[in-house]
């Protein structure tokens, strides 16, 4: 599919923004929303009439692993932007630890090399913290990229920081986002131990959330928490899995004056314990899925507020890296494609509002991490947009899966509503499961 119009009009949109629905319609002058309107007209421009579907904001996924460099069997930033725009991301913050790790700024600079011009997305990339690369983190311009990942919890790629002078020392040496996967390890040793004394290393996944535990979970979470508060660090605590987390978050002040805030991923709104007897490894990742009932505190902290954001921590392995026993099953899966329809189902159900997935999903990670022109349906941002026809449903199956890896842990599943456009810098780059020869995908800047 080509499409290189300058221009493109979309006609009779029910867009959803900013806490409100507007029927209007949109004009895209190269990279940019120009103007929204009733009844605009524009000789030079392309027609496209989305009368019956939402508008949306490009969605803004702030955790993924795209597996490039060094994974790429994996995935790579070509294939998993692509699966990402197919499910209406437009913008996505990669993850340090590839091959090799994100650790040094010259290492940061060629990532971004190799995203020009390959990605269909927008993108940044988080620079990793380490043991041992304070000096090199002291050097990173604020604005260079989105921000700093700190593995307070191993998991793939085994970036594991546990010096906690160090930590305390990133923690006061920059003012970026410090992102943190909050795990603590030496809990977690000492729950495997006990398992793999009892089953070696065929442990039953049942196990898997009982190994990587709530106590692991809220400690690590906890003593984060403790030193941001006590150096003034912007913390960001990715992927939370438990109920008792959530109760260290606030919602009595606006995101913006925040200096702590949450994520909670897809998988631990949609999955639970109850799952592992179907799913198996297939939903092995760290943090654990949980109990139903930590899924149920972890969707009222997002509805009123203690979580921010929502967000997919994609990290696609091979099927048959995934079909090992439970030591040698690696963590994660794929979701990009996924994540927003998952979410418009759970709208259709009632669980949350449109409004809601827009300002958790768009909106949040824009002022969260300070994107410039991004996340919002304003006159004079960035084009990115997705348009949604909430009648027309689709099951999940190989024969529409994106992912490198090929398969899905939602596969089987009907979704009610479907993603027929995506927009990204105002070009057109997916239509009702046709993709664009052109990659339009930009490195973000940011106002800070």
């Amino acid at each position: 599919m080509v499409f290189n119009m300058k221009k493109i009009l979309l006609k009779n949109a029910l867009i959803i923004n900013e806490g409100k629905r507007r029927e209007a319609d949109l004009l895209i002058d190269g990279r940019e929303i120009t103007r929204i309107g009733k009844d605009l007209s524009d000789p030079q421009a392309e027609v496209i009439d989305i009368k019956g579907k939402y508008l949306l904001p490009g969605i803004i996924d702030d955790q993924v692993h795209f597996r490039e460099p060094g994974l790429t069997h994996k995935g790579d930033i070509a294939t998993e932007s692509r699966a990402a725009v197919a499910g209406g991301i437009t913008t996505y913050m990669e993850q340090p630890n590839t091959q090799p790790q994100t650790t040094t700024i010259d290492l940061l600079e060629k990532k971004f090399g190799l995203a020009q011009g390959r990605s269909y997305a927008n993108y940044s990339f988080l620079f990793g913290g380490t043991n041992d690369n304070l000096e090199e983190l002291k050097k990173l311009d604020r604005n260079a990229c989105s921000g700093v990942k700190l593995f307070l919890g191993s998991s793939t790629g085994n970036m594991l920081v546990d010096d906690k002078e160090v930590i305390e020392k990133i923690f006061r040496n920059t003012e970026m986002v410090i992102s943190a996967h909050c795990e603590d390890e030496d809990t977690i040793r000492r729950n495997l131990e006990i398992y793999k004394e009892k089953y070696g290393d065929d442990i039953p996944i049942k196990y898997h959330p009982v190994i990587r535990s709530e106590e692991a979970c809220f400690l690590s979470s906890s003593q984060a928490i403790s030193l941001a508060k006590k150096t003034g660090a912007r913390l960001h605590v990715f992927h939370l899995s438990t109920g008792k987390e959530t109760d260290l978050f606030r919602n009595d002040i606006p995101l913006k004056e925040k200096k702590i805030t949450a994520e909670v991923c897809i998988h631990h709104l949609w999955f639970s314990d109850a799952d592992y007897d179907s799913k198996g490894t297939l939903i092995k990742w760290n943090p654990a899925v949980k109990t139903s009932r930590d899924r149920e505190q972890l969707w009222d902290a997002l509805l009123d507020d203690r979580i921010d954001v929502v967000a997919t921590d994609h990290a696609p392995h091979t099927f048959e890296e995934k079909d090992n026993p439970y030591i040698n099953a690696p963590s994660g899966g794929p979701l990009v494609q996924h994540a927003l329809p998952a979410m418009i189902q759970k709208s259709k159900e009632g669980k949350i509002s449109l409004e809601q997935v827009v300002q958790k999903m768009c909106h949040n990670p824009a002022i969260l991490f300070q994107v410039e022109k991004r996340g919002y349906i304003r006159e004079g941002y960035y084009a990115d947009l997705v348009v949604v026809d909430p009648e027309k449903s689709w099951q999940v199956g190989s024969g529409n899966i994106y992912y490198k890896c090929g398969w899905s842990p939602f596969e089987g599943v009907t979704f009610d509503a479907s993603v027929t456009h995506t927009f990204v810098n105002g070009k057109l780059v997916y239509k009702e499961g046709r993709f664009s020869d052109i990659r339009p995908g930009e490195r973000l800047t940011f106002n800070r």
